[in-house]
């Protein structure tokens, strides 16, 4: 409600005209009839009024509001927290069929997270890799649609691959496999039925150690899949630059007889495949432990030169 002044004039009202039933002061309010206020109290005329509430807007006239936010809303989610995207072919089966929707967390690469070997991630493309594949080309409705995360990325210079070593990490295949990293052996139970590990063919044989800052991505189908292993003579040599990732895959969302989350396979876990990071933490260790008698002998020169 509305402030009401008791008692206040506009100043465009005629004179008062006296009142029945009483004269002056005396007679001030006598003979005035009440009335019955909204909440039921009996109310003198002209005073303490309550305005009506005012009518709720139409739901058609507030709905072009709520799809604007909801838009927004969606944009806003689609640019830094989770992103949906489609899979155009049959690189990581069985682990992700043609046309699966996966939602991609963007969100924790704003905080500094880089990938861990073993996840399925989503990247741009590094150097031409999807040169010679046939792309789709998406009406201005499908654009819009995806370009606000209501619909999977139209852009299809994405790609979608397993991390299988990170900066540091020596990954090699010999034979059908199986595949190594930092000679631990894995246990792929999530390659395609029917595919050996490695490939007997040019790419399909390697040793690679993985740079700072870069991958090495490999498909789950590894027979039909153009990944790091045939890209070595690229500019990145078949490396995928961590600042090309997008994100990481962590559900299957449709469809829905598909749902299923996608963790890191437990071989990945095993001990000792960390050797690269292993083999510097003795050294790490070793200058943490060396900064406190530094820093004392600094204090002690400095205060005999002091006393000099």
């Amino acid at each position: 409600m509305g402030d009401v002044a008791v008692g206040a004039r506009s100043g465009h009202e005629g004179p008062e005209e006296p009142e029945q039933g009483g004269a002056g002061p005396a007679g001030a309010g006598e003979g005035r009839e009440p009335e019955v206020t909204e909440s039921g109290a009996d109310t003198p005329r002209g005073h303490g009024r309550t305005s009506a509430p005012k009518k709720p807007r139409p739901f058609w006239k507030e709905l072009p509001l709520l799809i604007v936010i909801a838009l927004v809303l969606a944009l806003i989610i689609k640019t830094f927290l989770v992103q949906a995207f489609s899979i155009p072919s049959g690189s990581m089966q069985n682990t992700l069929q043609v046309s699966d929707r996966v939602l991609v967390d963007k969100l924790t690469p704003w905080f500094g997270s880089k990938p861990s070997r073993g996840e399925v991630i989503v990247f741009k493309d590094p150097d031409r890799w999807l040169e010679n594949e046939p792309t789709p080309t998406p009406n201005v409705l499908q654009r819009g649609l995806s370009f606000i995360g209501l619909m999977p990325s139209a852009d299809e210079k994405d790609l979608i691959k397993r991390v299988i070593g990170v900066g540091g990490d020596t990954v090699e295949c010999n034979g059908t496999g199986p595949l190594k990293v930092n000679g631990k052996p894995l246990d792929e139970s999530y390659v395609f039925q029917g595919n050996t590990p490695c490939s007997v063919d040019e790419g399909g044989q390697f040793k690679v150690k993985v740079p700072k800052d870069k991958l090495w991505v490999m498909g789950d189908h590894r027979q039909a899949s153009a990944d790091s292993r045939y890209h070595q003579t690229d500019r990145n040599q078949g490396f995928v630059p961590v600042d090309n990732v997008i994100g990481r895959a962590f559900v299957i969302a449709w469809p829905p007889n598909r749902w299923s989350t996608l963790s890191v396979p437990d071989t990945f876990h095993q001990s000792g495949i960390n050797a690269a990071a292993s083999a510097t933490a003795p050294a790490a260790l070793g200058l943490v432990g060396a900064f406190p008698f530094v820093l004392w002998r600094r204090r002690r020169l400095s205060a005999e030169r002091t006393d000099g």
